[in-house]
């Protein structure tokens, strides 16, 4: 790109964008603007060691008019980039360089990938040894202060400064390295500047000004300062070195710099001629896949093919029906034109090896699975042709974008994939992609009011006024939260803190790895990108979405933890039913469905909240197509459809369509648009679109475009023509549908397209659904375990599964150290806890302990156990969690005996294991050795159920023998208390809602307030989880007494989910265990009947009679709305006994606890 040509012209060559990570405040389109407003044609971005913003600075640039120039302000390693001694390699030098043309990009890319690779040392280094080997096509600047010239003018090594400019020219070569010169008002750079000039005249090489910018404004310094002090976690009224001195780090305009440097505007005009001489072009959307190479087959094309019809053949069975046959040869046929069989093959091939290995895949994720050739060929997993899924959702001849597989594994199988993937095509040609963790609205609040200075509670008192919508901004919130404006405009303080925050707002705050990304290229990767390292792994600098804009193959290997649940669960049921697959199972299970359609999906994926429930529960799915819907309408928007969806389900006779055309298209969906296909479908059929055409559109519409609607708008009315006069499309009206109806059917699309779900995803997940559930209904206890297993370190859903168990009658068996495996395990009376569950013991001594058990036989006692695992360094708080959380129950001795020994016991076998270690140890075959008899435990009394209960939960954060509210399980049933789980599953939306629970104090933590009041956070847990209660300094005054841990409390409080992360409980009213059975027992038990319900009612007297108590029972006619009370019960007793009858009755629904 030619920038135009100007007397006195100017470039800035310094600048530093946001991805200078918190020390750039200069965001990329604002940078462009800016420079647009000043009228200057050209700018550099020149970021801290790293090129993080290179294409996304281009393209805007670009698109703005603004000539590019790629650059980085690199860090110069003092001796070699190898060298790495804190007192002489810690102070790297700076030095910019800049992109002449694509060899000098290559050349960048280069060195900063190798500045990570090899030059690391707290920051990325570079040396001059590889400054000159990738020194073509590159200018160079000497840097600002911290550069090598400058530093040496500084320290008055003038000759020093000399020699190395001098050599620094000759590795750029003459016109190619500048020494530069910049004024921010600083007391060392206005000394250097006379030093430079003269070393300029001396030695020929030209000087270049430049404005180190890391802000866009002047008045951004403050920003800028914020921005910093967040890195180093300052406030911006402590001491900073890295504190810029000046707030002259902004961009300036031409004006300005001249000023500046009236004295020398030889240097200014230099930015200009370097600029003009900066002419780097990116290539977009050139497709740069690896060729796909196996052995024996030198024509990919033929081998695709091969392959596609092979598979067709195993999938549907001879004779192949003809349309599926033309469905086959038109997808190969696309596939091979556009250039994709390599990259089909790519992705068969790592798949096929993750099978062969029995790493579980995925059945298919996004548009991916409508692709009949992916499905024949094993890719995906899901009928394309059964569920109508259309290959141009995924790819067409019209769509510029490359095609995206994105592939699910088993979490424990993933990395061997990758593994492969990398060892097949060259760990040079593999990485990983590059994100960022940005600063969120939230965060951005905190954060900002931290480097303020602010206090805690005043900046987490409005971090919590920001919804937690997403995608939510701080400007959003404003107008969704009048608390939140009202402060704005009310509170100085406040309206501060918000203005910085929305400057910050989004800044990229540090670099991470993309949870699944991989990219694989054709040649060397820094061959076309710049990488860096994080940790071990090596990742590129660019986003996934810039490496798909420069035609990289980018692929997700995502880890999806119910494929590592399915393997499990499956692994168990196969040791008693070896021929169980479960890719063959029926997905017309009446069991399944009528299991989903009772909301009993705990653990079903997709389908576990509460609200997916009640879904279910109204819609009672029959089949797959049932779940495909209700997976892609269960979301913000289009769940305002679910209700149709459901009446029309149960009234098919009621469903009416705008046009006949239509009924062939949403008679699945009983007549709603939910999916992007029939979006798609709709186009074709009604106005004779072809799918590539209708794909377009529908994203179009997703987009909501005005003018390029009603546009379109009219082609779907009454067509479009080729530019060479043929007709394109037909439009509406020419099929026969009349103008107002067409309007009609074009406005429902258009206002439904941005919620449509692509039903491919749907429809794979929806099988991955079915496939849980239907694991769960056949093979629960196998299922649980399985699922246990894979939230071990959340206690919260472990609980909650926990709790599903004990419902469904499956006993949760206690730690055993003769049965137990490291995962949880289904045995014939239920299921066995996991030692991996138990605190302090990790996975490697578990697998020594069972190779031990396995090899030799099961333990005999706890003196057996410490002999025999005497070698596998044990420790003694590994083996007391063992006797605390019940593992060695069964060995013969109690837990108190074994508690009060095991140390005698093990320090005795840890001696003899030295002792024989060392050659010391005698023979004993008299048999007086003491360690060879089996050690005689002391008889002592067992300790108390509860003692028992909390050393279950200190070992392995659960109660596993019971539980501590068991025994008011029936008052929590009738009392109609919901469950901590149930509460934090709930979305209260901001609402105020009481709600009353009961839980054991399990941990308490003392706050002072701003005017030293003490407060208390409680967290209290029940049999499916744990919630954070909070108490103000009034309540905890009254109620302080009552904090003990382990104790049971009843809670009256009001639900708070204006906290950064979790739902919570602000305490109103506390009560001991004592009071709660006190309340539980003044209520009365309350039977919804009907009046007419005579000989139900005289049963559940007769039932009452059997178990006299003190409780009131009392009937509630529903149809005349009294409550009546039956003469001849005095009163009951609550109990699990009286409850069961009852329900045989009534539902449980009608019986209560009322006051």
């Amino acid at each position: 790109m030619k920038i135009l040509e100007t007397e006195n012209g100017f470039v800035h060559l310094h600048v530093h964008s946001e991805y200078s990570l918190l020390d750039g405040a200069c965001r990329i389109k604002k940078i462009v603007k800016k420079v647009k407003e000043l009228g200057q044609t050209a700018i550099a971005v020149t970021d801290h060691g790293v090129m993080y913003g290179a294409v996304d600075f281009y393209r805007e640039a670009l698109a703005a008019g603004i000539k590019p120039i790629i650059g980085c302000e690199v860090y110069v390693a003092p001796r070699t980039r190898f060298d790495k001694e804190a007192k002489l390699d810690s102070r790297p030098f700076h030095l910019i360089l800049l992109c002449k043309n694509n060899k000098g990009y290559q050349n960048l890319i280069k060195l900063v990938s190798l500045s990570y690779t090899e030059g690391f040392y707290s920051k990325p280094r570079v040396d001059l040894e590889i400054l000159e080997k990738y020194s073509d096509g590159l200018i160079c600047l000497s840097g600002c202060i911290a550069g090598e010239i400058a530093k040496k003018l500084i320290n008055r090594e003038y000759e020093s400064a000399k020699k190395a400019a001098l050599n620094y020219e000759r590795i750029y070569g003459k016109g190619n390295y500048y020494l530069e010169v910049q004024n921010h008002g600083i007391k060392d750079e206005i000394e250097i500047i006379p030093m430079l000039k003269k070393l300029s005249i001396e030695t020929g090489i030209p000087l270049a000004a430049t404005n180190d910018s890391h802000y866009i404004e002047k008045s951004d310094a403050e920003t800028q300062n914020i921005l910093m002090c967040i890195q180093l976690k300052k406030t911006i009224y402590e001491p900073n070195k890295l504190k810029f001195p000046t707030d002259e780090f902004y961009i300036k305009s031409t004006k300005q710099m001249y000023e500046l440097f009236g004295d020398m505007p030889e240097a200014v005009i230099n930015t200009f001629d370097i600029a003009k001489q900066c002419n780097v072009s990116f290539e977009f959307g050139v497709i740069r896949l690896p060729e796909f190479k196996t052995d024996g087959e030198r024509d990919n094309i033929s081998f695709f093919k091969n392959l596609c019809f092979s598979g067709l053949i195993e999938k549907y069975n001879e004779p192949i029906n003809k349309s599926i046959r033309e469905r086959l040869n038109y997808e190969i046929k696309i596939i091979v034109e556009m250039g994709y069989t390599d990259y089909f093959l790519i992705v068969w091939d790592f798949i096929r090896y993750a099978k062969e290995n029995n790493i579980p895949v995925g059945p298919g994720r996004g548009s991916g699975a409508g692709s009949l050739c992916a499905y024949c060929i094993g890719i995906t997993g899901i009928d394309p042709i059964k569920y109508n899924l259309l290959f141009e959702r995924f790819l067409n001849p019209e769509r510029v974008s490359m095609p995206d597989f994105d592939i699910d594994f088993c979490i424990e199988g993933r990395q061997q994939v990758i593994d492969y993937v990398v060892n097949k095509y060259g760990s040079e040609r593999v990485s990983q992609i590059i994100a960022f963790d940005t600063l969120k609205a939230r965060a951005a609040v905190k954060d900002t009011g931290r480097a303020l200075g602010l206090s805690v509670k005043f900046r987490n008192d409005i971090s919590s006024l920001i919804p937690k919508d997403l995608n939510i901004t701080i400007e959003k919130s404003i107008e969704k939260n009048d608390d939140l404006k009202q402060l704005y405009d009310t509170n100085p303080t406040a309206h501060k803190l918000i203005d910085e925050s929305i400057k910050l707002e989004g800044m990229p705050r540090n670099d991470s790895i993309h949870a699944a990304g991989v990219v694989i290229s054709s040649v060397p990767i820094t061959d076309i990108v710049p990488v860096k390292t994080s940790g071990n792994a090596v990742v590129t600098q660019y986003t996934m979405s810039a490496l798909e804009n420069l035609g990289l193959l980018k692929m997700d290997f995502l880890g999806l933890r119910n494929l590592t649940v399915i393997k499990h669960c499956v692994e168990q049921i196969q040791r008693y039913e070896n021929n169980f697959n479960i890719n063959k199972i029926s997905v017309n299970d009446k069991d399944v469905y009528k299991m989903m359609s009772l909301g009993k999906t705990t653990g079903v994926f997709q389908f576990e909240s509460d609200g997916m429930r009640r879904v279910l529960i109204q819609l009672k799915p029959e089949n797959l197509e049932d779940l495909i819907a209700i997976i892609s309408l269960y979301r913000p928007g289009p769940s305002e459809s679910i209700p149709k969806y459901i009446f029309n389900k149960h009234n098919p006779d009621k469903i009416t369509y705008k046009h006949p055309v239509l009924k062939n298209i949403l008679n699945v969906t009983y007549g709603c648009m939910v999916y992007q296909e029939q979006v798609m479908e709709i186009c074709r059929v009604a106005a004779g679109y072809s799918y590539g055409r209708a794909d377009l559109v529908r994203r179009a519409m997703a987009k909501k475009k005005h003018d390029v609607m009603e546009k379109e708008r009219n082609i779907f009315l009454y067509g479009n023509k080729n530019d060479d006069g043929t007709t394109e499309c037909c439009g509406a009206i020419a099929n026969g549908i009349n103008e107002k109806t067409a309007n009609e059917i074009f406005d429902e699309m258009s206002g439904f397209a941005s919620y449509a779900f692509n039903k491919s995803h749907a429809a794979a997940y929806a099988y991955l659904s079915y496939q849980t559930a239907y694991l769960k209904c056949h093979y629960m206890k196998e299922y649980m375990a399985a699922l246990m297993s894979s939230v071990l370190g959340n206690t919260d859903k472990l609980s909650e599964y926990v709790e599903e168990c004990r419902q469904n009658e499956i006993k949760i068996l206690r730690p055993d150290i003769n049965k137990s495996y490291a995962e949880f395990t289904a045995e014939e009376n239920g299921i066995r806890y996991g030692l991996l569950a138990i605190k302090n013991i990790g996975k490697g001594i578990i697998l020594s302990i069972i190779e031990e058990r396995e090899k030799n036989g099961v333990f005999q006692s706890l003196d057996n156990f410490c002999e025999r695992t005497s070698e596998l360094n044990i420790s003694k708080i590994i083996v007391e969690n063992l006797i605390k959380s019940g593992s060695f129950d069964n060995l013969g001795a109690n837990r108190r005996e074994m508690i009060s020994n095991y140390e005698y016991i093990m320090d005795s076998y840890s001696h003899f294991t030295r002792k024989n270690i060392e050659g010391q140890m005698n023979l004993f075959p008299d048999g007086n050795n003491r360690i060879h008899q089996k050690f005689k435990f002391k008889s002592q009394e067992e300790y108390k159920y509860n003692d028992l209960l909390e050393f279950e939960k200190l070992s392995t954060g659960m109660y596993i023998s019971g539980h501590p509210l068991d025994e008011f399980r029936i008052y929590t049933k009738l009392m109609k208390l919901n469950s901590i789980s149930k509460i934090k599953n709930n979305k209260y939306l901001n609402k105020t809602i009481e709600e009353k629970i009961i839980g054991v104090l399990d941990d308490i933590t003392i706050h002072y307030t701003s005017t030293g009041k003490k407060m208390a956070f409680l967290n209290i847990q029940d049999i499916t989880g744990q919630i954070s209660c909070t108490l103000f300094p009034e309540a905890y005054n009254l109620y302080k007494n009552k904090l003990q841990i382990g104790d049971i409390l009843y809670i009256y409080g009001k639900i708070s989910n204006k906290e950064a992360f979790e739902t919570s409980i602000i305490c109103n009213n506390l009560y001991s265990k004592s009071e709660f059975k006190n309340i539980a027992e003044s209520k009365r038990l309350c039977i919804k009947l009907n009046g007419t319900q005579k000989e139900v009612a005289l049963k559940i007297i007769k039932a009452a009679e059997d178990y006299p108590g003190n409780i009131s029972l009392c009937f509630y006619l529903n149809d005349s709305k009294k409550y009546i009370k039956p003469k001849n019960v005095k009163g009951v007793k609550i109990c699990s006994e009286l409850i069961s009858i009852l329900e045989e009755v009534v539902s449980g629904d009608n019986i209560g606890l009322i006051d």
